[in-house]
């Protein structure tokens, strides 16, 4: 595997190595020629200064480094977040991506003095549902739906796809799949995981191992045309309290492991070759420095011999811990930090800490031999330059035919149809009414981790090429049985159609911005559809698009079928082949239907609706009784949040001057917003307002007091007007006086803004920039005074 070894200091004056690649030795390199790979990886790593062995195990952010740095510190991987793209722009074209992966790898193997080896560097991504980072990309169904295909073969086929489009960019390493058992479906990353059923994940979870690597044993097995793999996260991710992201699992450690830790032996069998730890905590312990988990059981119990890469500053939240010194994460076993932007501090602290004895160098030989060894496994230190490799640069894989096929065979396989009464499959030569928003919304049918991080309905579907939303799929569908098909956003209609299908369901979300107190649908729009046809004597199918299992009472009383879509990505002709009868519905539930709105963890018979493994074939049209559709939660109303966990509350709006910011993202002439970190990733909003600009929220609640976690950073220069219900008042002092003193509470009332209203504005006649991590509204006392 390392016949030609890497280029050390003293090659640079031999003739006969000006013909080699950069950083690759010269074949005639005898030295380890016929060592074992376990041998040779140790000749390499006893040839590294201590910086380079560092240099390893670090992994910044591709927003937060130049290749410049790249040269200087010899990361041993990178990776581009959920909104990172080339060189600032998250929508760069892929020729864009390779070309950067070019320049990393260049500078990662440039010839280095005193013979010390240049180990070239290595790209991972959050390829989730497909190289959906990438404008172009095959959108697969999330894993929810791939789960109700109980298809393995096909998600085998899926990871064989994904990879080889990964590898066209000159990405190498992915980090997928997930292999969550989410056992309670207010948890917003839901959607990433196949099931409920530990079974179900385990298999489908292999099978993304091997199509994503090849098959272990194989000559396929991580050859140019896979990828490296990654099962996450190690362990218990689906499991936490109230399903709130990072955070605590509780319960005795062999019943959990009983659970959560089933899928890692199958992913371990099927070869994974790094597995991610998680961010949450098991008992009370972070995992990211939990020892007695990350070496005693996964290593020790499960015998993973593979890296194990950190999350998002995961280590930083360990106790003791800040994102740029933790000691205590290596000493756990962790073997790379993903710190996308405190890389500098923290290989600093790292030196420090070897030097001074509190991380033994034996440990850092450890976790580096464990990086050079996947990199061996992959053929990655004596590969040419990403573009130059087999599929580097082959746009025609990029969203192929092929792909999209398999796709559209994905998303058929994943419909599950919970309701009918007949009018499934559509009747060839129907008049058919296609009604809801989200029918012809790419963006919508493809969820979060679809080119940014939490998605976003705000993507045009020009943003798509080459895929088809839901709406073009039934038309196709429709008019080649030789009927009409007719699209109303807001059901209205000339001709009375024979049937409506109405396409609604959760807007776009990732992580912790995901999380749910209850399992109330609260977007009416879908239901308000569903009821004027009803009242009209139209027959209705219902497609839900969602993330989880909703409480769905009101709208399948109020439907003749009812589809669970899930979040099918970008082959919307896959819904519609099982709409008009060309594919038989075969989806089964990989997570029970809630009967009751309120939330509670729900796993089993008891209280579902629908139980795992429930999904009517098209023929079954046996009668469904009307169901209670009293929900606590709703009579209660929606929560008083305007914007927390990084995402605005449904009914909620940002907008500067005439330009919408959906989910507080985006620029426009008068204010620009930015996600920024505050406890998590994106958690909280930056915002500068231009001279003479504004920005301004709409939303619910009457009269309540506005409290606002916020943070000046600098003075502002110019008068700052906060406004409301007709009031204005000027915080330029308040917000003078709070600038530079870090996070603080801001609390609005009737007593500097009478007449409290729905909406809130912020002027400023200087550029101002104010960032915000929560808006809440409250009732207060009479008479509470405005406070900053």
């Amino acid at each position: 595997m390392l016949d030609r070894l890497l280029l050390s200091g003293a090659c640079l004056a031999l003739a006969a190595c000006a013909a080699q690649p950069a950083g690759i030795a010269s074949p005639a390199d005898t030295t380890t020629a016929t060592m074992s790979e376990d041998a040779r990886i140790a000749d390499l790593v006893s040839r590294m200064t201590l910086e380079r062995k560092i240099g390893q195990l670090i992994q910044p952010q591709i927003n937060s480094f130049t290749a410049e740095d790249m040269e200087r510190y010899r990361f041993g991987s990178y990776l581009n977040g959920g909104n990172g793209g080339p060189y600032g722009d998250e929508f760069a074209p892929a020729s864009e991506w390779l070309k950067l992966a070019d320049e990393m790898w260049e500078a990662s193997v440039k010839p280095l003095p005193n013979g010390e080896p240049a180990i070239p560097t290595m790209w991972g991504t959050d390829a989730v549902h497909g190289h959906t980072n990438v404008i172009g990309a095959t959108i697969f169904p999330h894993n929810i739906g791939l789960g109700a295909t109980r298809d393995a073969d096909l998600v085998r086929r899926i990871g064989a796809a994904t990879a080889a489009e990964i590898r066209a960019t000159g990405i190498e390493w992915n980090f997928s799949p997930t292999v969550a058992v989410a056992r309670d479906d207010r948890w917003g990353r839901t959607y990433e995981s196949y099931s409920e059923d530990p079974q179900i994940v385990a298999r489908m979870g292999a099978a993304l191992v091997e199509g994503l690597q090849g098959r272990q044993g194989s000559a396929e097995f991580l050859d140019g045309n896979h990828v490296v793999a990654t099962a996450k996260h190690f362990f218990g991710d689906g499991g936490t309290e109230r399903g709130v992201d990072q955070g605590d699992v509780n319960g005795d450690i062999e019943e959990l492991k009983a659970i959560h830790a089933v899928p890692y032996p199958a992913a371990i069998a099927a070869g994974v070759q790094t597995i991610m730890a998680s961010f949450n905590s098991i008992n009370g312990r972070k995992m990211h420095g939990n020892e007695a988990l990350l070496t005693g059981v996964l290593r020790g119990e499960l015998g993973f011999e593979g890296l194990v890469v950190g999350d998002w500053n995961g280590h930083g939240q360990i106790q003791g811990c800040t994102n740029d010194d933790c000691a205590q994460a290596l000493l756990a076993g962790l073997d790379i930090y993903m710190v996308p932007d405190d890389w500098k501090t923290l290989t600093e602290t790292l030196v420090a800490q070897v030097r001074d004895g509190t991380i033994p160098m034996a440990r850092v030989d450890e976790a580096v031999t464990r990086v050079l060894r996947v990199k061996a496994r992959a053929g990655l230190l004596n590969a040419p330059k990403p573009s130059e490799r087999l599929l580097g640069g082959d746009w025609g894989v990029v969203g192929s035919d092929a792909h999209r096929a398999i796709a559209r065979e994905a998303v058929a396989k994943s419909q599950v149809i919970l309701k009918n009464n007949g009018v499934l499959p559509l009747k060839r030569g129907a008049n058919v009414l296609v009604a809801g928003r989200a029918a012809d919304s790419i963006a919508q049918a493809a969820g979060g981790w679809t080119l940014t991080w939490q998605g976003g309905t705000e993507l045009e579907d020009d943003m798509f090429p080459g895929a088809t939303s839901i709406w073009e799929g039934i038309e196709d569908a429709v008019e080649g049985s030789g009927g009409k098909a007719m699209r109303s956003t807001d059901g209205s209609y000339g001709d009375k159609p024979d049937v409506a299908i109405v396409v609604f369901g959760e807007k776009p979300y990732a992580e912790f911005a995901g999380d749910r107190k209850d399992l109330a649908f609260r977007d009416e729009e879908g239901l308000d559809l569903l009821r004027k046809f009803d009242a009209e004597g139209i027959p209705t199918v219902a497609v839900f698009l969602s993330g989880r299992p909703l409480w769905m009472n009101r709208e399948m009383n109020a439907s003749d079928a009812f589809v669970a879509s899930w979040l099918p990505g970008g082959e919307g002709m896959g819904v519609a082949d099982v709409l008009a009868g060309a594919k038989p519905a075969t989806g089964k539930l990989g997570f029970s239907w809630p009967a009751t709105c309120e939330g509670a963890p729900l796993n089993g018979t008891e209280g579902a609706l629908f139980a795992v493994g429930y999904g009517r074939a098209l023929t079954d049209t046996s009668a469904t009784p009307t169901l209670d559709e009293t929900c606590a939660a709703l009579e209660a109303g929606a929560g008083l949040d305007w914007f927390s966990s990084g995402r605005l509350a449904d009914g909620v709006r940002a907008r500067a001057g005439e330009v919408d910011l959906a989910n507080m993202i985006g620029t426009a002439p008068l204010a620009t917003m930015r996600g920024i970190d505050r406890n998590a990733q994106e958690d909280a909003r930056e915002i500068t307002i231009a001279p003479g600009g504004y920005i301004e929220f709409f939303g619910t609640g009457e009269n309540e007091a506005y409290v606002i976690t916020y943070d000046v950073p600098d003075r502002p220069m110019g008068r700052v007007v906060i406004s409301s219900g007709g009031a204005r008042f000027d915080a330029t002092q308040d917000l003078g006086i709070a600038a530079g003193k870090g996070w603080r509470e801001m609390v609005l009332t009737q007593a500097c803004l009478p007449g409290l209203g729905k909406t809130l504005r912020i002027d400023s006649e200087r550029e101002f920039t104010l960032r915000i991590h929560t808006i809440r509204r409250e009732d207060l006392p009479e008479g509470a005074e405005c406070t900053f």
